[in-house]
């Protein structure tokens, strides 16, 4: 599936899904991607149905147990559109919501823009580009009814499975000064159970987890913009939720964030 008519029929089957919280088996034959350019191609379509500038993106897939959960030998990249973030400590339906579960994440807000080009950006310069770091908490979903078996193009078709996201305060400057692989945050489902997280869970290290997106897109000819927000990728195993559930998310001295789960 190749063609502007094709990937504009996929992304409009996928935008009326996740629209009306329905499910699909998979894209039709015809409309399936079959590399990450061609579910990259589909995924830009998702964001020019946003009647708002983009407000970042997410990485999928950024440990090993998670690539292997869902068929896949790498990180994915998504969208993050602003009608689905949420406020911090607000309460979050999940009617329209068949995963369940609430991702402890690491963010980091752009200063400047890092545009395509040829080589690779160092991680020095991916964050040289970094103006702040924020904590967050992604609440994940897929179009499609078995996510663990779409495979990588479909699944970047399906914005990496983005759904809700809600942005938390800004971290002390020191962030710059810590060792994030190893910085470790408890999970609270109150009143249920409690989890560890630590950083080294996103691809060893949540720098290195941006420096992956930033050369990602910049592969696919896509730049990050200064004022865009980047998720790394959960550093917890997903925790799991439902309605009357409280998350909480302490990620010690660099502060602590939480929302509410309702039916």
């Amino acid at each position: 599936m190749t063609d502007e008519t094709g990937t504009q029929a996929a992304a409009d089957l996928l935008w009326e899904t996740w629209r009306g919280a329905g499910r699909i088996a998979a894209l039709p034959e015809a409309l399936r991607p079959a590399t990450r350019a061609e579910g990259y191609a589909i995924q830009a379509r998702l964001e020019a149905r946003s009647a708002q500038p983009l407000f970042g993106w997410k990485i999928a897939a950024t440990s090993r147990a998670g690539q292997a959960h869902i068929g896949v030998d790498g990180p994915l990249a998504g969208r993050i559109l602003a009608e689905m973030v949420v406020p911090e400590g607000g309460a979050v339906p999940l009617s329209d919501n068949a995963m369940r579960v609430a991702e402890p994440e690491f963010v980091f807000r752009l200063g400047r823009d890092l545009p395509p080009r040829a080589a690779d950006y160092t991680q020095a310069e991916v964050m040289a580009a970094v103006a702040a770091l924020h904590l967050g908490i992604e609440v994940p979903d897929s179009r499609f009814a078995d996510f663990a078996r779409a495979g990588g193009p479909q699944l970047i078709a399906d914005d990496a499975c983005a759904h809700r996201f809600a942005l938390g305060l800004e971290a002390p400057e020191e962030w710059r000064d810590l060792d994030l692989a190893a910085h470790r945050v408890q999970c609270t489902v109150a009143p249920r159970y409690e989890r560890e997280g630590i950083g080294a869970n996103v691809l060893g290290d949540p720098r290195i987890a941006l420096t992956w997106l930033a050369n990602e897109l910049s592969r696919h000819g896509v730049a990050l913009r200064a004022g865009q927000h980047v998720t790394t990728g959960t550093c917890a195993v997903p925790l799991e939720i439902r309605p009357g559930d409280a998350v909480t998310v302490d990620f010690g001295r660099l502060g602590s964030m939480g929302l509410r789960f309702v039916s």
